[in-house]
């Protein structure tokens, strides 16, 4: 029997403060028709029971092919360690402290963050991580509008993520902000485009490098025209790509964001994953989520607190600087781990890597016919292939050669049915990619009419 705390005295006491006499007189006003007469319910199973069917629905999953999809998640490998640091019951059950000397553990851990992610960007400040790079890019926009208050328009640039770029018009639907999108273009962001529509209402540009279609591109330009102009610049990153490319701080970008999966986190499934957030010191007061600080208490001692508490967590609820007052803490600690286990050089080594290895691939796609490599700018671990054939077709023909071949592009741009993403991690093989390549040609054949074979 269900265990229900209340006792016949509880229950006699509470329906005495409502006016009731029995239980039953609580639900005289659904109508005896209305009410279900029983549930049809099996029986429980044991532990045993239950495993064995979870697995058997496990089994109807596809896991055991190799994938080449990027579009913003990525098979980066994660070293045993990470989930074995992770899992430890003092990290996996606590929760973000609400009083700010309450668990110095946990409050170190998301200072470490703080200072992993501004030395991965070179800003000067970051919170203790968001819910996703998507909401986090939301955030950031929503962030800039109270820097530039007397200003409602927004730029954003057509190579932002689609699926962030959705996140962000499903946000602002009814809020008062002009959204202006640009071209979407494979390549860099179109500089004469764009700078047309620098304005004096214009809040801030909203760019992502390297880019949905993984180009890469030296924004220091765009940043400096738009500072002439009190324009602020906000860019979601691929983090693992600033282990070799120029920093936002580098080129003076005023906000930064993105999303942590590819440090440390699993794909599982769509999350949860992790955001996260910096910018210049000076416009601390208006980042959303939670900042650790460092300070010392009465006896001289380290110690650590949630700083700044005024701007989310004790204000009225339309002054806060979000409405989202939590971050994922344990996801935070997961992406701190792997960044300390990797350290400067191994995280450098590691970004060099993807980024020789997707340029393999690249020349092992130049080979077949009718497969064209999109050059208009060098990428960064993925890069965008136009097909003789529809690319989601392609991809189903892959997945039963045992590859994940890429993200179509037709699911998101109606003008890009053959149009595709690849991505290639520091997982994938010289083996895995010359087989790639070899299926691919052979599928392109298949969808041209002609029966071959790859192995």
């Amino acid at each position: 029997m269900p265990y229900i705390a209340n006792t016949p005295k509880d229950i006699e006491e509470m329906l005495k403060v409502i006016g009731a006499a029995t239980i039953d007189e609580l639900f005289q006003g659904i109508k005896p028709h209305q009410r279900a007469k029983s549930f049809d319910l099996p029986g429980g199973l044991s532990e045993y029971e239950v495993t064995e069917h979870l697995q058997k629905l496990g089994y109807k999953n596809q896991f055991d092919f190799i994938p080449f999809i990027g579009g913003g998640y990525y098979d980066h490998y994660i070293p045993a360690a990470v989930p074995h640091l992770i899992s430890r019951g003092e990290f996996y059950t606590a929760y973000t402290p609400y009083q700010p000397e309450c668990s110095q553990g946990t409050l170190q851990a998301l200072y470490e963050f703080q200072s992993s992610i501004c030395t991965l960007t070179g800003m000067q400040v970051a919170n203790a991580s968001l819910y996703d790079g998507g909401t986090a890019l939301y955030e950031a926009m929503m962030m800039a509008l109270r820097i530039n208050n007397k200003r409602s328009k927004i730029i954003l640039d057509g190579g932002v993520s689609p699926i962030y770029r959705k996140i962000i018009k499903s946000y602002t639907t009814n809020l008062d902000i002009s959204l202006v999108e640009t071209t979407v273009s494979h390549g860099i962001v179109d500089r004469k485009e764009m700078l047309k529509l620098f304005d004096d209402d214009t809040a801030a540009v909203i760019l992502q490098n390297p880019n949905f279609f993984g180009a890469i591109d030296d924004l220091t330009d765009i940043v400096q025209q738009a500072h002439q102009k009190n324009i602020l610049i906000i860019e979601s990153v691929y983090p693992m790509s600033l282990g070799m490319l120029k920093t936002p701080a580098e080129m003076g970008v005023d906000i930064v964001t993105g999303e942590g999966q590819s440090l440390g986190l699993p794909l599982n499934f769509g999350g949860p994953y992790l955001g996260f957030m910096a910018t210049k010191k000076e416009y601390i007061r208006k980042m959303p989520g939670r900042i650790i600080g460092q300070t010392v208490d009465q006896n001289g001692k380290r110690c650590f607190v949630n700083t700044l508490q005024a701007r989310e967590q004790h204000i009225r609820r339309e002054k806060a600087t979000s409405n989202i007052c939590t971050n994922v803490s344990l996801c935070a600690l997961q992406a701190l781990i792997y960044m300390s286990l990797l350290g400067k050089e191994g995280f450098k080594e590691l970004s060099q890597t993807n980024y020789h290895k997707s340029e393999y691939l690249k020349k092992r796609l130049d080979g077949i016919e009718g497969v064209e490599v999109k050059r208009s700018a060098p990428t960064y671990n993925e890069f965008t292939v136009h097909l003789p054939a529809d690319a989601s077709a392609v991809v189903a023909k892959m997945i039963d050669k045992g590859f994940a071949a890429g993200f179509p592009l037709g699911r998101y741009y109606a003008d890009m049915q053959n149009y595709m993403i690849i991505a290639v991690t520091e997982k994938r093989t010289k083996a895995e990619m010359d087989l790639y390549a070899e299926c691919l040609k052979e599928v392109i054949l298949e969808t041209q009419g002609e029966v071959v074979g790859c192995g």
